[in-house]
């Protein structure tokens, strides 16, 4: 499984490549609210960042105002020239779905976003998009299953042998990023804070505690 981070924050994604190894970043308009600069700005350092890493992509999500598949596009073009590494992040929608197909003919990777069941990923599959994100946090939220769904879209894309790679969004609990896991999803995006508190348990800090104070304990001899 890959990790990809969910932020627009440089410090972050500096963080998330060079200490983790982790494999590329997801950002969305709020993320980029997050870092406090315009959109231009955020995703041209960015963009700086990751010009000497080819395999580290990162989605890049056009203005949601967008209504037709036309303005989709034309942003989708602008916004892809900035990067090797930029994936356009498209809304799974009638209109994002045309956008989304002719981005992928001309060359230019899609993740379609804002997926939130099993039937609204087949689209995404079929056209061949990069990347199809189902959200599990929101629907969760609202007393929806939200783990169940991405279930239905691995088997489905498993099924029919789609190339799109699945990255389960909106996680906000180290439980969904292991059901993730366990349901056989390509990706998994989320914020530093969830990922890094998924690296611990309060077991091991209890196993540690134990070993320290046997090491402390332990009789020393003198190197002779």
């Amino acid at each position: 499984m890959k990790y990809f981070l969910d932020s627009a924050k440089l410090d972050e994604i500096e963080i998330a490549y060079e200490q983790y190894g982790f494999d590329g970043v997801t950002t969305n308009p709020k993320h980029i609210m997050n870092s406090g600069k315009s959109f231009n700005r955020a995703i041209r350092d960015i963009a700086v960042y990751v010009s000497d890493k080819p395999e580290f992509p990162v989605s890049v999500e056009i203005n949601p105002h967008l209504q037709t598949a036309d303005e989709m596009i034309q942003m989708a073009e602008e916004v892809s020239s900035f990067s090797n590494n930029f994936v356009i992040k498209i809304p799974t929608n009638k209109q994002g779905i045309i956008a989304a197909r002719q981005l992928e003919l001309r060359g230019i990777k899609t993740n379609m976003t804002l997926v939130f069941s099993a039937a609204q990923s087949i689209m995404p599959g079929k056209i061949g998009a990069k990347y199809v994100s189902p959200f599990v946090g929101w629907k969760e939220d609202f007393g929806d299953e939200g783990l169940a769904s991405v279930k239905q879209v691995v088997d489905i894309y498993k099924m029919y042998h789609f190339d799109t790679e699945i990255i389960v969004a909106a996680v906000r609990t180290a439980k969904q990023i292991q059901e993730a896991a366990l349901m056989g999803a390509d990706i998994v995006t989320c914020g530093l804070s969830v990922f890094e508190a998924s690296f611990e348990n309060p077991y091991t800090d209890f196993g540690l505690k134990t070993f320290q104070d046997a090491w402390d304990n332990t009789k020393t001899e003198q190197v002779i």
